[in-house]
């Protein structure tokens, strides 16, 4: 259904059971419900929020429209986790529920402090005449998930801002707590903004400046900046809005991008020497991106497999949107590398030699080596014709290009059906993970990835090799949930 602005932002109470019932088992019929990912059971998934360590457990939000496959009043849903694999929700959601979040609990991080679980957030507020007031605010989570808000405001939207001011995250340098919020200046150009907590006071914060990153301020919005550590070097993740192609190309329709710093240099808010600004991934959907560093030292990040202003096939089953795998983030050689948690080979089952085959429900990873000057192809999600997701691994010319043109429901269609990245010329390996209708790939070991949906016809469940020699095993997944 199409949702006019006043449904959109409709009381979660006046929304009949009756309803939710008749766009639930819509969503169940569906045949792309993932098996490993975490998705709704009904509406619109998307950023991922509150990603952190608490009560002996990873905890991970996503932010929630429960009503359809729209944007509208948002609350987070929180899962945990004992793996980094399994979430289970828990029946706890932030609700946008007080007058400074009344029309959205956006984007957030959270931290713990002694026994709860520091929430921070955006409050998204509208007036009587539909002036946005975003407001930086709190809430903290006890151990049997009882959510308290803090009723004022921490971060006020700064004077040099206009009303996009919003998805604050906190983190800890060298045991003093910050926090950074993405924003747009009175000029329309994006910007990030440090502050520091007080006396490590999460209640009390103050603006250091505008982070200086080597912003090309080309971009008029930064969307979901985070600031993690490996070892002492800062990677800056965050999502520059209408950023100039000519800094970088890209072919979404919103990019999520990164930078590797030397050091960080918290009292002039700065990123010390900045490298180059570099795709984080090379595939369709990937926004959004919250990195945390974890309490056993790991640097752990999750993303958002789904892209704003954009419409699924999903969406007749009124349901969109779905959060990545979680990947571990190492430098290796001056490059950011990404790669799914070790616990993630508990879902195997099965083993077999890597071939031409015919999947039961596409569920599965393949972990293949591609040979030195070769051109291999694959057809992933293959029908008898070989039509599907085609992924052509080329180490003799060094590119890599994946096109969805032939899987399935077709969407997304300005933005092109096609993508591709440079590799070395030199034997390369591709992880593979497919799941129903999410693809992630993941090129020596997560020095390249693509991420992305497709929403392959009921006859493409097979594997067909189109070209080259590639070696490697086949793996059957099983999360345990139910699939189709």
């Amino acid at each position: 259904m199409a949702f006019t602005t006043e449904e959109r932002y409709r009381a979660y109470a006046d929304w009949s059971p009756e309803y939710i019932e008749k766009i639930k088992k819509n969503t169940e019929s569906s045949p792309w419900r993932t098996n490993f990912h975490i998705e709704t059971p009904h509406g619109l998934l998307n950023d991922p929020n509150g990603f952190s360590y608490f009560n002996g457990k990873w905890t991970l939000f996503y932010q929630y429209f429960p009503f359809g496959a729209a944007h509208g009043l948002k609350s987070w849903v929180h899962t945990e986790s004992t793996d980094l694999v399994h979430f289970e929700e828990t029946g706890t959601v932030l609700y946008p529920d007080t007058p400074l979040d009344s029309h959205g609990a956006y984007s957030g991080s959270a931290m713990e402090f002694g026994d709860k679980l520091f929430l921070f957030y955006t409050g998204n507020v509208r007036d009587e005449n539909w002036v946005r007031h975003p407001y930086q605010i709190g809430a903290l989570m006890d151990k049997d998930g009882k959510i308290e808000k803090i009723d004022k405001i921490l971060i006020d939207q700064p004077e040099d801002t206009t009303d996009h001011f919003r998805d604050p995250q906190i983190f800890n340098y060298k045991g003093q707590y910050y926090a950074i919020v993405g924003g747009q200046n009175l000029d329309k150009k994006g910007i990030v903004k440090l502050y520091k907590a007080e006396n490590n006071d999460y209640l009390n914060w103050t603006l250091i400046g505008d982070l200086d990153f080597a912003n090309d301020m080309t971009a008029y919005m930064m969307e979901c900046p985070n600031i993690a550590f490996v070892g002492d070097q800062p990677i800056l993740l965050y999502c520059p809005q209408g950023l100039d192609k000519e800094v970088l190309d890209y072919g979404n329709i919103y990019p999520n991008m990164y930078k590797i710093g030397q050091s960080f240099d918290p009292e002039n808010a700065t990123i010390v020497e900045p490298g180059e600004l570099i795709n984080l991934d090379y595939g369709f959907e990937c926004y959004a991106t919250q990195a945390f560093n974890a309490p056993d030292g790991r640097t752990l990040s999750v993303s958002w497999l789904a892209l704003p202003d954009v419409e699924y096939p999903t969406d007749a089953f009124d349901y969109q949107g779905c959060l990545s795998l979680v990947k571990e983030l190492t430098i290796k050689d001056g490059k950011l590398y990404q790669y799914p948690v070790e616990a993630i080979t508990s879902l195997r089952t099965e083993a077999q030699p890597f071939s031409n085959q015919e999947t039961t429900n596409n569920v599965y990873e393949l972990d293949l080596t591609i040979p030195a000057n070769s051109k291999t192809e694959l057809v992933l999600f293959a029908n008898k014709e070989n039509k599907g997701l085609t992924l052509t691994l080329d180490t003799e010319n060094g590119i890599i290009t994946v096109d969805r043109k032939d899987c399935g429901q077709a969407f997304a269609l300005d933005f092109g059906t096609s993508r591709s990245c440079s590799i070395d010329k030199a034997e390369t390996s591709a992880s593979i993970f497919i799941d129903k209708s999410v693809f992630e790939i993941f090129i020596n070991k997560g020095e390249k990835v693509f991420s992305g949906r497709v929403f392959p016809d009921a006859d493409q469940t097979g594997i067909a090799i189109t070209a080259g020699n590639p070696t490697g095993t086949y793996y059957h997944l099983d999360y345990g949930r139910k699939t189709n």
